[in-house]
């Protein structure tokens, strides 16, 4: 039998609506066109600022708006790459499953990698080429933006066939990229694949960057003293992005460590299943709600910001600070977007793939609603220990520059609290629409 023919049978059977992957399919085709949308959205929007720079009669504040832009959307990278990154990885358990079945009745190392290809190619490509379209219908909306007292044209946010075709093979990249990365472990050990071994813990050594982070605060905060306007605009902006790049690989070891008290604290079903379920993957759990992380440091700016813009002074810096504002806002509202898409596929995800475990729990009598609260805990727990870190961590970057006094100010504080809380309620939104999927695995499995 030919390795194309063995796929095509693969996907028929897949194709049922009893199976887990063709579930996994349909949320990773959601998820590669979500993170294809917004994508395209964001670096249009940073190619309209550029052609406003570049245009003849432009005044130095485009140049300002050029590296803001840049900058929310070198931000956006971080929740979108996570994005991309869960629909890459969404099927490969369920994958690496079935492969590894194959690889032990005799399929050859060619066979499963060809597969492997093709399977994570398909899903991929057709994803990006609806997240083109999805793009596509966005333009006019965004279009209708305002900034620098006038709103973007569609051609100023069209990146062009060019840019099409690049979003769609990064796409197709990433996908590849994991998907292979979990051939070795098909063809070495389809053994130990089968047999769902447990991966290694997380490491102390994580903390690491914590402690490097906070000497970084120190010396920028000492190399500011005295700093011009713009300068200081630039060295923020820097240590927001260590600050968030620092998170990243502390937040699992932290979450971990919640996961552990949370179990070992409970007092009911519900809270155990989700301490233990965050301890056996903390990085999941992590990615999960890695976007709030993210908010909440834009939260803070954006909050900061509109402090300075109420104080007025007119003219092109007025405009400039109301602007800082509205950019805010809208990579505040992407990112929120982003996380509660990214815990939704997950949650749904991680249903399917634990779905054994369900089953164990059901004939065990376990009520669908401590399943549900499990589940709903699951995201609950390590969303507030990331936003609380984050705002933790914004505090330590920002106040030494503005002084607590500025977070003090009703204004700020009313606007970042509901921020953050807008985006949570994305993330436990994202969580809640699991819900039909687990119902489904545990009416085929009951």
């Amino acid at each position: 039998m030919t390795t194309l023919r063995l796929w095509f049978l693969l996907r028929r059977r897949s194709s049922g609506r009893s199976d887990p992957a063709g579930l996994t399919g349909v949320l990773a085709v959601i998820a590669f066109a979500v993170t294809t949308a917004i994508a395209l959205v964001v670096v249009g929007g940073l190619a309209a600022f550029v052609q406003r720079a570049l245009a003849p009669g432009a005044s130095d504040d485009d140049g300002t708006y050029v590296f803001l832009a840049g900058f929310a959307t070198l931000l956006l990278l971080v929740p979108l790459s996570t994005l991309g990154g869960a629909a890459a990885r969404l099927a490969v358990a369920r994958r690496d499953a079935r492969l590894a079945a194959l690889r032990l009745a005799g399929a050859t190392t060619g066979q499963v990698a060809a597969l492997t290809v093709l399977d994570a190619g398909v899903q991929a490509v057709l994803g990006a080429v609806v997240g083109v379209a999805g793009y596509g219908a966005l333009l006019p909306l965004v279009a209708r933006l305002s900034f620098q007292d006038r709103t973007f044209d569609v051609a100023e946010l069209w990146v062009g066939l060019p840019g099409l075709l690049a979003a769609i093979g990064a796409v197709v990249v990433i996908a590849l990229a994991s998907a292979v990365s979990s051939l070795g472990r098909v063809a070495i050990t389809p053994l130990g694949v089968a047999a769902r071994t447990t991966p290694p813990g997380l490491r102390v050594i994580r903390l690491a960057a914590l402690v490097v982070a906070v000497v970084g605060v120190v010396v920028a905060n000492a190399a500011l003293s005295g700093g011009a306007g713009t300068i200081m605009l630039v060295v923020l902006m820097a240590m927001v992005a260590a600050g968030m790049a620092t998170l990243n690989v502390v937040g699992p070891f932290v979450l971990g460590l919640v996961g552990r008290l949370t179990a070992r604290g409970a007092r009911r079903p519900a809270t155990l299943l989700a301490g233990r379920r965050i301890v056996d993957d903390p990085r999941g759990a992590w990615r999960s709600v890695g976007g709030v992380a993210l908010a909440t440091f834009i939260a803070g700016i954006t909050a900061v910001a509109s402090l300075f813009g109420a104080d007025g002074g007119g003219g092109e810096q007025e405009v400039l600070v109301r602007d800082i504002g509205t950019g805010g806002l809208l990579t505040l509202a992407i990112a929120g977007i982003v996380a509660g898409v990214s815990t939704g596929v997950m949650q749904a995800g991680r249903v399917i793939d634990q779905r054994q475990a369900y089953r164990n729990l059901v004939l065990a009598g376990t009520d669908t609603r401590v399943l549900d609260a499990a589940r709903f805990r699951e995201t609950l727990i390590p969303l507030l220990a990331a936003a609380g870190t984050a705002a933790v961590s914004m505090l330590v970057i920002i106040a030494p520059l503005l002084g607590l006094s500025t977070f003090a100010q009703p204004q700020v504080l009313v606007q970042y609290v509901l921020s953050v809380l807008a985006a949570g309620g994305l993330v436990l939104l994202g969580a809640a629409a699991s819900t039909p999927v687990a119902r489904r695995m545990v009416a085929q499995e009951a």
